[in-house]
């Protein structure tokens, strides 16, 4: 059921205010190493020591997939690393594909995933954990930004026609008259679009091409999934690779986490059904978020996203990050450290930090299903 705007501005109010009082700054380090991130920690990783249960943690944690947490990952784990000094937690940010696929071979405690498990892969998850099986558990939200770079626009509206032709390579130029008709202000420049995709299996690729598909069936007509299927277009590995492209190339336009809009890189605002078009914030994809239902069966917290809203203000390209685990059978060596980083992640501490990474915090009735689910973990 789409939500009126009274009850969407509550929600991502009630979201935000679960967090809002810990807020901390955060690490977007572009590290791809996933390590402790230094020593000690920053001064706000030494404020939060001793808000963190370390349990009986120790050990390397060896975790890996969705490069969309990835500033989040590394937040966490600075400040993780700093009261609990026993513990080396190494995430990989190769995708969320490489990451499930990790998972399931039993190279890794845990997986980070932009998209739930498949029946298939769930089943699959049986002959690792013993007595149980994977399970989806929602850590991190936000907008997936539309990144473009087109010198002397600094604004740019586009619908999702427009971004499905563009991706598609039916649209070619940036002075296109479908471009144009959106933007009737803007000085287009005629110059050629640089459309970049990701060269990974890929969560982020799979919720924006289900937004394109729910959004603009007609003009996109391929089926998602986390392996790009448009034609043409250039490729790059990871969010940070795409974003970079887009920092570097003019008339380059891709798509990845809010976080990796940085150092000057510009967002589209996304037409919808409402009045005006939306923008990339973190205020507008927890609203999103807060109309999720949770679709998982028994303790899996998968939730179904939409990517159709017609609320004012609501941002249709949201996607969330799941940690994948085992319900039961996990490795019994490194459980304490997986369910203590976790409950970690999932603490207000932890929710805290995310706005100022770049990442909308789960809402409370959802961490808090979380939570208690991590709390089980055996």
């Amino acid at each position: 059921m789409k939500l009126q705007r009274k009850n969407r501005r509550a929600l991502a109010l009630g979201a935000l205010a679960v967090s809002g009082a810990l807020a901390l700054t955060a690490c977007g380090s572009d590290d791809t190493s996933g390590g402790n991130g230094g020593e000690g920690g920053s001064s706000s990783a030494a404020a939060q020591a001793g808000n963190i249960d370390c349990a009986d943690a120790k050990g390397q944690l060896q975790a890996s997939g969705s490069s969309a947490q990835k500033n989040a990952i590394d937040a966490w784990v600075k400040n993780y690393a700093a009261a609990c000094k026993d513990v080396q937690i190494n995430y990989r940010p190769d995708g969320s594909g490489a990451g499930i696929t990790a998972f399931l071979q039993g190279q890794t405690s845990f997986a980070g995933s932009d998209s739930a498990l498949k029946p298939e892969e769930i089943e699959d998850s049986k002959k690792i954990c013993a007595d149980g099986q994977a399970i989806d558990l929602p850590m991190v939200g936000g907008p997936i930004a539309i990144g473009y770079n087109v010198p002397g626009v600094d604004t740019l509206v586009l619908d999702a026609a427009t971004i499905s032709e563009i991706f598609d390579s039916k649209i070619t130029n940036w002075n296109d008259e479908k471009i144009a008709k959106l933007n009737p202000d803007a000085k287009l420049p005629d110059l050629k679009i640089q459309a970049f995709h990701r060269s990974d299996e890929s969560g982020t690729t799979d919720n924006f091409t289900k937004y394109l598909k729910a959004a603009a069936p007609k003009a996109w007509p391929y089926e998602p999934g986390k392996s790009w299927e448009a034609k043409g277009g250039q490729s790059a590995q990871g969010s940070s690779g795409v974003a970079q492209q887009v920092k570097q190339v003019s008339g380059a336009i891709s798509y990845f986490e809010l976080s990796y809009a940085k150092e000057g890189i510009k967002t589209v605002d996304v037409k919808t059904e409402a009045a005006e078009p939306v923008k990339a914030t973190i205020e507008n994809a927890t609203a999103a978020i807060g109309a999720a239902k949770v679709v998982g069966t028994g303790k899996d917290l998968a939730l179904e996203l939409d990517y159709t809203p017609d609320a004012e203000g609501a941002y249709p390209l949201v996607l969330v990050t799941y940690e994948i685990v085992c319900d039961k059978g996990n490795k019994a060596d490194t459980l304490p450290a997986t369910k203590s980083f976790l409950n970690y992640m999932a603490s207000e501490d932890g929710q805290g930090l995310l706005a100022d990474a770049g990442y909308a915090p789960m809402p409370e009735e959802i961490i808090t299903k979380v939570r208690e689910t991590v709390s089980s973990l055996s």
